[in-house]
Order: structure tokens, then C-alpha cells, then sequence
């Protein structure tokens, strides 16, 4: 939420404006947020008595029957736009799906839209917010470690265009945000091993304790989703909760003071300086957490080569990514790739590097003064390095599978159905969802089920490249902003 005040003041030719903004928004740290027990997300809605929901399709499957539940307990009406946006889906249409649905639900100028999903739907679905007569609320639900810790803190809300990551965006501000890291239950081993590469990132440059947390417990964390699986000690669930309460804490006290990014030096950044190149060169596009491993763990390489991180520490951050599965290198990362990476990073940072580096272990320091010769050893340094690491520093689980991708449904044929009376009804087929279409309505349950944007946005003309059949996997029709060899930046 904002309060702008502003001041204009004559001048003999003509008017200066002055404004000041004051932007306030909430987290909540709450465990089974859609627990009917728990009003604190129904509040927001008591006054409109309905909610439009942007809701992740992979969630609606796992949690839909019980979000229903919880809305229905509190006598709100619940309408739900299903999307499934990975990186590929990442589109200007699906943007404008999200859209149509706003319109479809008539949305009012200050009700807020409910977003569940994982960093890329509150990414998008933030940014149809913002531009929503040019803004409109919502309340974020983040479902993903990525989402919970990294995403959810930020007010950046963007989509893909034009071969460049996030290249059309906003700063635009949710009302609140809920922190349910129950939702990790149910988290793939390969999502929580993505988020795990952020928090590495923010406690390496900026709090040694979280990091000497993770070093310690790195493999129950990824084993345990953090805790929340059945059989996890509540000495890994303390852990756990005491590295997300201080890595989102931390996260907030560097991107607070600086929300529109009006100062480029920005700690936050550790990883991001060659990670967009890396994250798409592949064919089949890195995980956005390898893609920042392998630039943490090179910068990593170039601080220890210009004496800012000693052998000790630099060999303890590699071995931190090693044992948590994070990649490293990768083959396709070259020279041409370092050089052209860097000439898009120095646009994006107004002609400086900038790049963030820690000096030593839960500091940070920022490198300018670097010249092509020296980055170019640095990455042979590296290469020679990871020779020495298992599969040479290639990560596990490292690219993106469907479920990323935004073109099927965890790999399965979705159709959940029950036959206890009280319970909701779900019937969507999964020709319907590459469709972009609801066919059988719901029985007594799911009261709007809003198609657009099911399937990729593949509605009302929106389609640019998932057409039907491309739910087994990653296609080379990707869609509009992300093909092999293209970023300029996060």
C-alpha cells in the first residue's frame, strides 16, 4: 500500500512538483495459511465477500479442495484463474490472460487479487496488478522456497519480452504477504535444492550465521524440506525456520532502502551479474537457482583471484554448493559466454560491473576495476577447479523439467474427483487445461473457475507457442521472451 504526498510550488517559468511516497506492506509468518481455523487471509476479504484467486494449476491441484474449504468456511465466494507459468510462460500473453480475467471477475479498484503460486506467478500476476487500471492489490501466497524467500521480499513484478528476462515490469507493492512454508511438504527434493541456492547467496554476502546454519545441516534441509517433511527432527525444523526467518529478514533490510532500485550496488545481486545468460543458454534452460550457483561460484573463483576471499573460505563456499547438488559450471560456459554476459550486465548497470562478491564469508564487497584478461583467468581458474568436484561442478537435477516449464501438469493427467458429499468436487480434464478451456463445470465446489490463462495463457487469441500436445515436455516452440542464448538481465 502507498500514501503519496506531494507539493507544487510556483515558479516565474512555471512549476516544480515535489512527491514523497510512503510504502507499507506486511509479512506474516503463518503455517497452513487455508487452515479454516486461521481467518487472517479471509479478513482481507470479508468486505468484497469473494476473491479472485491467480492461482498456480500444479497448487490447485494439490490444495484446491482445501482452499475452497477455506473460503467457503468464511462465506467468501472463491473464483480462481489457473495458470502454469515457467520461464517459457513468462509472456506478455500470459500477462494479458490474467488480465481478461480481471475483467471477466469485474474487479474493483481496491480489491485485492489473491496470487498462489511460486515466484513466476507473483511475478506476472504482480505485474497485471500494477497495470490493472494502472493499480489495482493484491496479497501474495508464496508456494515455493524461491517464492518464500527471494521473490515474496520484492516489489519487482515483471514478464519476459523480446528475448530479454523481465525486460517489461513495475515496482508495485502487494498489500500483504502470507509466509507458509507448509507448502514445502509437497515441494519436489529439486525445487527445495533451487531455493537453497538463494539463501546461500544472502547469508555468503551478508549474514554468517545463516550461512554457517546451512553448512551444517545443508543435506536434512534439502532431505527434509526444510523441516516440514513427515519424520523431521525439530532440531532441522528450528534450524530451518531460524535460516528463513533471518535470510528474508536480511533481504528486506538491503532491498527496503532501495525498492526501485535507484542505487545499482545492490548486495542482493551476488550471483545475478552473469546468472540471466547462464539461465537460458542451454537448450534446455538452467534452474534459476544452478544458474546463479554457477555465477556465485565463479565470482566466487574471481574475488579469491584478486585476493578478496581467502583459499580457506573460497573452498568452503564451493564445498557448500557441492553438497547441496548446486551446479557450479556448466559446459556451455565459455569465454564468448563471460564476455557477452558481462557487456549485457554493464548495460543494465549503467556501464559499471558492479559485481557483488563476499569479502570475506557474510560480507560483501563490489568489483569494477576488472579487466577482461583478468576475468578470463578467473574462469580458466575456475574450470580448472571444478575438475576436482563431482560431475566437475555440473549440479543435480540442474534444468528445468515440465513442471517448470508451464506445459503439463507435474507429468500427470489431472483429474481429482470425490464422492464424499461434503467434500469439493474437482473435474478438469487435462485436454481442457492445453485447451485453455473448463469443460463440466464443478459440482458444488469451485463456484468460478476463470480458463483464461490455462495451458500458458492459451486463450482469447493470447497464444504464442504452446499449442496442444506440448504437454510431455520442453518444446522448441518456446514462447515469447526466452529462447536459447537470450537475457539482458534480471
Amino acid at each position: 500500500m502507498s500514501n503519496l504526498q506531494a507539493t507544487v510550488a510556483e515558479r516565474p517559468d512555471g512549476f516544480h512538483v515535489a512527491g514523497y511516497e510512503k510504502i507499507e506492506y506486511d509479512f506474516h509468518f503463518l503455517d497452513n495459511v487455508f487452515d479454516t481455523s486461521k481467518p487472517n487471509l479471509a479478513e482481507s476479504y470479508k468486505r468484497w465477500g469473494r476473491c479472485l484467486a491467480v492461482m498456480d494449476a500444479n497448487i490447485f491441484n494439490s490444495y484446491g479442495m482445501q482452499i475452497q474449504k477455506y473460503f467457503d468456511h468464511h462465506d467468501i465466494t472463491l473464483s480462481v484463474h489457473k495458470t502454469k507459468i515457467g520461464e517459457k510462460a513468462k509472456t506478455i500473453d500470459t500477462f494479458l490472460s490474467i488480465v481478461d480475467s480481471m475483467t471477466k471477475f469485474g474487479i474493483y479498484r481496491k480489491e485485492p487479487v489473491l496470487v498462489v503460486g511460486g515466484g513466476l506467478v507473483t511475478d506476472v500476476a504482480g505485474f497485471a496488478a500494477a497495470a490493472y487500471r494502472r493499480n489495482t492489490n493484491f496479497i501474495r501466497v508464496p508456494t515455493t522456497l524461491i517464492g518464500l524467500i527471494d521473490a515474496s521480499v520484492s516489489i519487482k513484478v515483471a514478464v519476459n519480452h523480446g528475448n530479454y528476462k523481465n525486460r517489461l515490469g513495475a515496482y508495485h507493492a502487494p498489500m500483504k504477504t502470507f509466509l507458509d512454508f507448509s507448502f514445502l511438504r509437497t515441494l519436489p527434493e529439486a525445487q527445495i535444492r533451487n531455493g537453497f541456492a538463494e539463501l546461500i547467496k544472502i547469508s555468503s554476502c551478508a549474514h554468517i550465521s545463516t550461512f554457517d546454519l546451512l553448512d551444517k545441516y545443508c543435506e536434512q534441509l534439502i532431505g527434509t524440506a526444510f523441516g516440514r517433511a513427515d519424520g523431521a527432527s525439530q532440531e532441522v525444523r528450528d534450524a530451518a525456520d531460524t535460516i528463513n526467518k533471518a535470510g528474508i529478514y536480511e533481504m528486506l533490510k538491503l532491498e527496503t532502502p532501495n525498492l526501485h532500485e535507484i542505487g545499482l550496488d545492490r548486495v542482493i545481486a551476488y550471483g545475478h551479474t552473469w546468472s540471466p545468460l547462464h539461465e537460458l543458454v542451454p537448450e534446455v534452460p538452467l534452474r534459476h537457482g544452478h544458474a546463479i550457483s554457477i555465477d556465485m561460484a565463479y565470482s566466487a573463483t574471481l574475488a579469491n583471484v584478486q585476493g578478496l576471499l581467502s583459499n580457506e573460505q573460497h573452498e568452503r563456499l564451493l564445498n557448500l554448493f557441492s553438497k547441496a547438488g548446486l551446479s557450479m559450471d556448466h559446459p556451455q560456459f565459455d569465454e564468448e559466454i563471460l564476455d557477452k554476459g558481462t557487456q549485457a550486465i554493464l548495460r543494465t548497470r549503467d556501464g559499471l560491473l558492479r559485481a557483488a562478491v563476499p569479502s570475506p564469508l557474510g560480507k560483501c564487497v563490489f568489483l569494477n576495476d576488472v579487466s577482461q584478461e583478468d576475468l578470463l583467468a578467473a574462469l580458466r581458474k575456475h574450470k580448472e577447479i571444478m575438475k576436482g568436484y563431482p560431475r566437475n561442478g555440473e549440479g543435480i537435477d540442474a534444468f528445468v523439467d515440465p513442471s517448470d516449464t508451464g506445459y503439463t501438469m507435474n507429468g500427470k493427467s489431472v483429474m481429482t474427483t470425490t464422492s464424499d458429499s461434503n467434500a469439493v468436487k474437482i473435474n478438469v480434464l487435462n485436454d481442457d487445461l492445453a485447451n485453455g478451456e473448463v469443460k463440466n463445470g464443478v459440482a458444488n465446489d469451485l463456484k468460478t473457475v476463470i480458463p483464461n490463462g490455462v495451458g500458458n495463457g492459451v486463450q482469447n487469441g493470447h497464444s504464442n507457442g504452446a499449442k496442444n500436445g506440448d504437454s510431455n515436455g520442453v518444446k522448441a516452440a518456446a514462447t515469447n521472451g526466452v529462447q536459447n542464448g537470450v537475457s539482458n538481465g534480471a
